[in-house]
């Protein structure tokens, strides 16, 4: 009888010990080899990821000094990296402390301890090969061989995995920080227009929103693949890619509806590839907006007055209103959620509102509902003030 219960614990505990390895690897494989965004709710990193930003960002929010604010959210991607490598060898090294434990009889001295088997698992796992633990039996052999490859094969997945997010994230920083002197800081597709006309470059937006294009191609591919990337906040400040994309979107979507006698083809293509972005990052987080312009009339109508005093031709103020109304309820309020939810710098006409007909999923982004709608105590109400669209002093804080 009492053999029996053994081997009942014995079976249980190799049984946990192969679902505790099979779960880091295939975590692993799901995480950094494939390129392409991984369904399960039951995945370590993505689990992992929303409730450490779930905590971070409350903490974030509650900092009265902006400084420490961006301290502590500009730190949070880099830190998550290492500690999803943690979680991944502390699991490896559990499950298989416990098939060492079931093997123990194969390994001399025999582990007298779950403790000692995962030291055994340790030893493995480093390739560190002190001698006091030596497999003897088959088994247990071949467990510490596949332990001693496992460890192998994590640190240079993950070596390859840190230089892909960071080739990625520097190609995705190279506009956002170019537009500053084309947009403001924070942007405003309203003040990229006036510069480039005020610059006598108005010819060259069309090649403006090309290269825009690509980014947005870029971007697309790189943040769906690895969605911790949308966490890394741009080093300098005021800035962030969501508002960049957004003044952009703004800026093309103005000369695709309400600006005559600027080609609109670029424009066009450039809006259609970021709105793609806008709509697959925000799927990916599980957010259902319904369709919203994002701003009044009267904002529309100055931003307009600032337009015709920079020196451009435009349409028929109603027919412009009701297009560019049409265009931009394709991505103005996925942009505000992802504003929200990322904590971006306040830009204009994106992230200076609450979201539109904003719906969270609870399995993908459960609690992120209600720290977006509600106010946080001690919260001041602005943050950095930049120009608003129509012509005033505007900022907001997410």
């Amino acid at each position: 009888m009492r053999r029996a219960i053994i081997r009942r614990v014995e079976l249980a505990e190799a049984i946990l010990g192969l679902l505790f390895v099979a779960a880091v690897l295939w975590d692993v494989f799901q995480t950094v080899v494939v390129p392409r965004p991984s369904p399960g709710r039951f995945r370590i990193a993505r689990n992992l990821g929303r409730a450490a930003w779930r905590f971070a960002r409350g903490v974030a929010l509650r900092q009265a000094d902006p400084r420490r604010r961006e301290g502590i959210l500009g730190v949070f991607a880099p830190a998550l990296v290492v500690l999803l490598l943690i979680v991944w060898v502390v699991v490896l090294l559990v499950g298989f402390g416990l098939l060492f434990l079931v093997l123990r009889d194969q390994i001399q001295p025999a582990p007298a301890s779950l403790g000692e088997a995962i030291y055994v698992a340790g030893t493995a796992l480093f390739t560190i090969g002190f001698g006091d633990y030596v497999p003897t039996g088959p088994g247990a052999r071949v467990i510490a061989l596949i332990a001693a490859g496992t460890g192998l094969g994590i640190v240079a997945l993950v070596i390859t995995y840190l230089f892909s997010l960071y080739t990625a994230f520097q190609r995705r920083e190279v506009l956002v920080v170019t537009l500053d002197s084309r947009a403001g800081a924070p942007p405003s597709g309203v003040a990229l227009l006036e510069t480039y006309a005020r610059l006598d470059l108005v010819r060259e937006l069309p090649a403006l929103f090309a290269s825009w294009e690509v980014w947005a191609a870029e971007v697309l591919d790189s943040h769906v693949a690895y969605p911790i990337l949308g966490y890394f906040r741009s080093s300098h400040d005021n800035e962030s890619w969501v508002g960049s994309v957004g003044a952009v979107l703004d800026a093309a979507t103005l000369v695709a509806t309400t600006v005559e006698g600027v080609p609109r083809g670029h424009a066009g293509l450039m809006a259609a590839m970021a709105e793609h972005l806008v709509e697959d990052v925000g799927n990916a987080f599980g957010f259902r907006s319904e369709p919203g312009a994002g701003i009044a009339r009267a904002e529309f109508d100055e931003a307009r007055g600032r337009l015709a005093a920079a020196g451009y031709a435009l349409t028929d103020a109603d027919r412009a209103w009701r297009d560019f109304s049409a265009r931009r309820s394709h991505y103005a309020a996925q942009l505000n959620l992802l504003a929200e939810l990322w904590v971006s710098p306040p830009s204009q006409w994106i992230g200076d509102r609450a979201p539109v007909g904003h719906h969270v999923d609870e399995v993908a982004l459960p609690a992120i509902a209600n720290s977006l709608a509600a106010p946080v105590a001690g919260e001041p109400a602005t943050e950095a003030p930049g120009p608003s669209p129509a012509g005033g002093e505007g900022d907001a804080s997410p």
